[in-house]
Order: C-alpha cells, then structure tokens, then sequence
C-alpha cells in the first residue's frame, strides 16, 4: 500500500457513498486492477483489489464491474473475475451478450485493413507492436524509442485513422482503431440503467477513462490514478491506492448494508 493511504478527501467521500441505495462500482484494469507493464498479456492483477471487487459484488444492492478497452474474452482470461462482478470489454462496446453493435462484413474487412495496415507500420519502428481484437486493432509504442513511437502514431494518425469508418482512440502510448463507436461512459450508462443505481463510482488512469468520468453525475465519485490531467474529483497516486480505496469501501459498504 502506499505510505500515506489513500488521499483525506477520498476517504471521506467514501461513508456517503456507501449509505447509497444502489450502487455501481466499476475500474479500468490496466493501471488500475493491474500495473501497467510492457507486454499487453503480462498484466497481472492486484489480488487484494480483484478480492475487493468479488467482495463488493457479492454485497446486497451492489453491482462490482471491470470497463476495460480489452477483448472482454482477454480481459476475463487475465483478471480471473467471474459474476458477480460484471465485464465489459473493448472500451465499453463488448458486453456479456456480445458487441453493442452489429460486426458487418463490411466492418470485418475495414478491421482487416486497418490491421494490415498498422503491422506495416510496426514493422518499420522497432519495440513497436499489434494487438488485434474483434472490433478494432491497437499500435502499442510502449516498447520503441521515443523517435520511433512518435513517428509510428504520426503515421497510424494521418494514414488509417483517417479511413471512413474508424473511431480512433488514444491513450498512453496507444493508438486503438475501431470499426464500431466506443464509449467508456456509454457503458456506464448501460450499467448504471440496467442495474438501478442511485450512485456511481468510477477508477481510472488513462485518457479513455475521461469519457467515463464525463458521464458521471451529481452524487457520483469519479478518481484519476497516477497523473496527467483530468476532470475527475479525485486522485490517488497508484495501483495499490486503488486496492486501499476497494477495501475501504467494502468495509463501509459491508457496515451498511448488513445495519440497516
């Protein structure tokens, strides 16, 4: 955990939100659940926080959820979770019963271009690499030089990011292109309309996690982890202040939900 704990003003935000009704509690998982790490399949999950969600999941009234820009496949291989805790893959776009939107022919074959097309890219800026999921595909940089994954973006940017067609997301040392819309915050909404609650709680590091935190309401806690700019209330510094904050409010939801 870190020296300090979570934040003064996380902490006390905490009690209210767990006196609510209903409440949603739902992460990113690279930066969050897990540290973030080189290799994309090598994001192994923080136990105390995975526990934390199962916990929250299990509690009455509370629904637990994982919104990552993974494969929701992937995403459920890597952090183990099962229901009662909710996944929802491919930033926001893949549920339990499959993507929100039709996989077309003709989107299937854009997503075959936009692949070939980035592998060609990486192929020419070392360190630099693919992942390919069902509905889009993202150049990763993490690993090249600073010239390189500079000049990787700067090509994916101004060639197939531009085709019809693509929703481009960035995020930290990313480039994902998707040929169906994508949207952390819509999935909140999904989330927040299916499941009833009154309240929301969101955790994220990345810059895609702002469309979550723009879909946040009056009542609802929104927390950026680690740096850079955000329109979240709050900040805590790390992974392991994310497993801090799960277990507090586990322990504050646990107290009420069995008092009342």
């Amino acid at each position: 955990m870190s020296a300090n704990g979570i934040p003064a003003d996380v902490r006390a935000a905490l009690p209210d939100v767990a006196r609510t009704r209903r409440l949603l509690v739902a992460s990113d998982y690279d930066g969050c659940i897990s540290p973030l790490v080189s290799r994309p399949e090598d994001a192994v999950p923080d136990r105390a926080s995975i526990t934390a969600l199962e916990a929250l999941g299990a509690l009455p009234d509370t629904m637990a959820a994982v919104v990552s820009g993974r494969e929701r496949a992937v995403l459920a291989e890597l952090s183990g979770l099962t229901p009662p805790v909710v996944l929802v893959g491919s930033h926001g776009s893949e549920f339990e019963s499959g993507f929100v939107t039709e996989l077309t022919d003709e989107r299937r074959a854009l997503l075959d271009r936009l692949v070939g097309e980035l592998r060609s890219i990486a192929a020419d800026h070392p360190g630099a690499m693919v992942e390919t999921k069902p509905a889009s595909t993202t150049l990763h940089v993490r690993n090249a030089t600073p010239d390189d994954a500079e000049a990787a973006l700067r090509l994916a940017r101004s060639g197939p990011a531009g085709l019809p067609g693509v929703e481009v997301t960035e995020g930290k040392s990313i480039i994902e292109l998707a040929v169906i819309e994508t949207s952390k915050g819509h999935a909140l909404d999904v989330l927040r309309e299916r499941f009833g609650a009154d309240t929301v709680v969101y955790l994220g590091d990345d810059v895609t996690d702002e469309k979550a935190f723009a879909h946040l309401r009056d009542g609802d806690v929104g927390v950026k982890v680690g740096d850079g700019s955000t329109i979240a209330q709050y900040r805590i510094d790390d992974t392991d202040d994310v497993a801090t904050l799960l277990e507090s409010l586990v322990a504050a939801r646990r107290s009420h939900v069995h008092n009342r």
